[in-house]
Order: C-alpha cells, then structure tokens, then sequence
C-alpha cells in the first residue's frame, strides 16, 4: 500500500464484516448451530443451511436456521448456542493474512471499520483477544443497531467517521454483506473464503469476488486509488 498521495483516494473509510471475512469462524459456527439444536432434540438444520445465516444477528440467524422451531423455544436455543461457541472462541484465530493487511492500511492512514452479526459483547472479546481492536476507528454490532441487510451500520459508522457513504468500502463474505452495503449506498467486495459460495454471492452486487486474503490485499492495491 502507499500512502503518499491522498488526493487520489477513492475511499477513505473501509469497514468489515467479522465472521467469516477476518475471523476463520465459519465452520464452528455452524457446528455451535447444530448441536444447540442437538442439545435441545430439534431437527439439526444441515451445514449449507446453517451456513446461509452467518452474519445476522444472533436471533434472526437462529429463526432462519431453524424455521421449525416453536418461538417459544428460541431463547433456550440462542442459551445453548452461546454455550457452545464459547466453549470455542478461544480456538479461532484470524484468516492467514489479515492481520497484516489491516495493519498495512491502518498505516496508510486509512479509517477502518466493522459492520457485524455479532454481540457487542462477543466482538469486543474477539478484538481483546487477537489484540487488533487499535487497528479499528469505530465498530458497530447487530444488538446496537440494525441487522443486515438494513443499512444502519454503515449509515452510522458514516455519520460518526463524517465519511460520505460514496467514499466507503464495505468487504463481506456474505450476501447479507453485500445487500447492507447496496441498501446504504456504498461499494462492497465479496471475498468466497467465508460462509456463502461464489454462486450465492453473485446474487448480489459487488465489484469484485476474491478468493483469499492475498487476492484481497492485491485488490485493494491496485483499486483504492485512482490512476495520478
């Protein structure tokens, strides 16, 4: 990254999803779905189901996961899966490469942020352990605003970083990502390493589907600016 000519900048503020797209949390969070509902004798919904509601908040990835279920029985659920991941989180770490590239783009005086499913309880736990929470401006999660695909998130890290949503680049590995971002106004890049195959997530408009980190941090290079 370079960061000697701002002036040329197309975004000044680039906000992440968490689950899926920094974190490498994808297949135990489907685990911790399944055998909530194990724990409880509900019908297990199967892995690309369970996939599919990553990124929303805890009680509607929970409702669509598992439609069957009685609402009555959600709060058990939503206790048993808390229970699970948990017992998890200490165990994930953060996609191979992340790290370094936030870093990067923190270093090239670029606003950073994150837009997610999560708790705020969870998120602040999960930025305290992996010791990156100085990496971001601001962060906003599904229980403190509105959950994706409703904008809020990006309107409110727009309105408190004071950069106009043209100048923001949202980056998800969900449709729920990408559909935030269409509904805010906002550019977004769809990465295929997370929860949602490539095939869903041309469902949505994004400008470009990356594969890994390193295809991410090339793309990043050669379109957060714009030609001198």
């Amino acid at each position: 990254m370079n960061s000697a000519n701002h002036s040329n900048r197309r975004y000044d503020l680039i906000v992440w999803d968490w689950d899926g797209t920094i974190m490498d949390s994808t297949p135990t969070i489907v685990h911790c779905i399944q055998q909530s509902c194990r724990d409880l004798g509900f019908k297990v919904p199967d892995d690309a189901l369970a996939s599919s509601v990553i990124g929303l908040g805890i009680h509607d990835s929970l409702r669509r996961a598992v439609p069957w279920v009685d609402p009555a029985h959600f709060q058990k659920l939503t206790d048993r899966f808390r229970f699970h991941y948990l017992v998890k989180d200490h165990e994930l770490d953060l996609f191979v490469g992340i790290r370094e590239l936030l870093e990067s783009l923190r270093a090239d005086k670029y606003l950073l942020g994150v837009a997610t499913g999560k708790s705020r309880v969870g998120l602040d736990r999960s930025l305290k352990h992996h010791q990156i929470g100085h990496l971001f401006h601001e962060t906003r999660t599904a229980d403190e605003s509105f959950s994706k695909p409703h904008p809020g998130m990006l309107l409110e890290l727009s309105d408190v970083t004071q950069v106009p949503t043209r100048r923001i680049l949202m980056i998800g590995d969900t449709t729920h990502d990408l559909d935030m971002a269409a509904n805010a106004g906002v550019d977004a890049v769809a990465v295929t390493y997370g929860a949602h195959p490539p095939e869903t997530l041309k469902e949505s408009p994004s400008l470009a589907h990356v594969d890994n980190v390193t295809q991410l941090s090339h793309w990043l290079k050669e379109n957060l600016t714009t030609p001198a």
